[in-house]
C-alpha cells in the first residue's frame, strides 16, 4: 500500500514538474533549437537567455505589464482580504436578524458565472468613469474574489473558541482590538490559505482585464502574453515566448512558497498551543 502510494505520488510529481522544467529549459534556447527537438541542448545558453528575456521584457512590454499586474493584484488582494475577513468575522461572531440571508446572498456570488457579469460591469465602470483604469480593475477584482473569501473564512471564525474573545473583552479590549490582535492571528492558517487561492486567481485572471481594460498602457501580464503571441503572427519568437512564460510564472512560485511557509508555521504554532 505504501509503495503504491509513493509510485502514484512520484508519477503525479513528474506530470506537474516536467512541463515546468521544460518551460524553463526552453527559455534558454533559440527558436531553431526548440524546433530541433524537445530536449535539444542550447549552443549559447547565456546569449539565448539574454536575447530571449530582453525581447520579452523590453520589446514585448512584459516588464511594464508585470509592474501593472503587481500593483493591481497587490492592492486588490490587500483590500479583499481585509474586507472579506471583517465581513466573515462579523457574520460568524455577531449574528443579527437577516445575517443568514446576507451570508447566503454573498455565497450566491460564487455561483454566478463571471462571463454573464461582463456587460453589466462594463457599463457600471463606464458610468463611474473607471473603465480602462487601475481603480476600476482593482474594484472588479475585489468584487470577484470577495464571495469566495467570505465563504472560506466564515467557518474558521465560527470554529474559534468564543471564550478567548470574551477573555479579551474582560481585559478591556474592544471589538476592533479583539478582532485584529486576537482573532486574526488565530485564524492565520485560513487567511494564508485563502490568500494563496485569491492571489493565484487574480494573477491568472484573463477575461476581466480583456473586457474591462483595453488601454495597452494598463495591460496586465495575461493580456501582455496574449498580445505578444497574437501580434507575432506566424513569426513567433518561441524562445522569447517561453521567457515571457517564465516571467509570468516565477512571481507566482515565489509568492506561493512564501505563503506556504506562513501557512505551515501557523499550523505548527496552533498544534503546539
Amino acid at each position: 500500500m505504501v509503495i503504491g502510494s509513493h509510485v502514484v505520488l512520484i508519477f503525479w510529481t513528474l506530470i506537474v514538474v516536467l512541463p515546468l522544467v521544460w518551460t524553463f529549459f526552453s527559455a534558454t534556447r533559440s527558436t531553431s533549437e526548440i524546433f530541433s527537438g524537445p530536449w535539444e541542448m542550447p549552443h549559447d545558453v547565456w546569449g539565448n537567455i539574454s536575447s530571449n528575456f530582453s525581447s520579452a521584457w523590453n520589446d514585448s512590454g512584459l516588464g511594464r505589464d508585470l509592474l501593472n499586474t503587481v500593483i493591481v493584484v497587490t492592492i486588490a488582494l490587500v483590500l479583499v482580504m481585509a474586507l472579506g475577513s471583517m465581513c466573515a468575522y462579523s457574520l460568524a461572531r455577531f449574528p443579527f436578524r437577516g445575517s443568514r440571508f446576507v451570508y447566503y446572498l454573498i455565497l450566491a456570488g460564487n455561483t454566478f458565472p463571471i462571463f454573464l457579469a461582463i456587460v453589466p460591469l462594463f457599463f457600471v465602470l463606464k458610468n463611474l468613469g473607471l473603465l480602462n483604469s487601475f481603480p476600476g480593475l482593482i474594484l472588479t477584482y475585489v468584487a470577484f474574489a470577495f464571495p469566495f473569501t467570505v465563504f472560506f473564512l466564515y467557518p474558521f471564525f465560527r470554529a474559534l473558541p468564543a471564550e478567548i474573545a470574551e477573555a479579551a473583552e474582560l481585559d478591556g479590549a474592544g471589538d476592533w482590538r479583539t478582532f485584529v490582535q486576537v482573532m486574526v492571528p488565530m485564524a492565520r492558517p485560513g487567511i494564508a490559505a485563502v490568500a494563496i487561492f485569491n492571489f493565484l486567481g487574480l494573477w491568472n485572471q484573463f477575461l476581466l482585464p480583456v473586457a474591462l481594460n483595453t488601454n495597452e498602457k494598463n495591460y496586465v501580464l495575461s493580456q501582455g502574453m496574449y498580445n505578444f503571441v497574437s501580434s507575432a503572427g506566424y513569426e513567433v519568437n518561441y524562445g522569447a515566448l517561453f521567457a515571457g512564460v517564465v516571467i509570468t510564472v516565477v512571481p507566482v512560485l515565489i509568492a506561493y512558497i512564501i505563503f506556504q511557509r506562513q501557512l505551515q508555521g501557523s499550523l505548527s504554532q496552533g498544534t503546539i498551543k
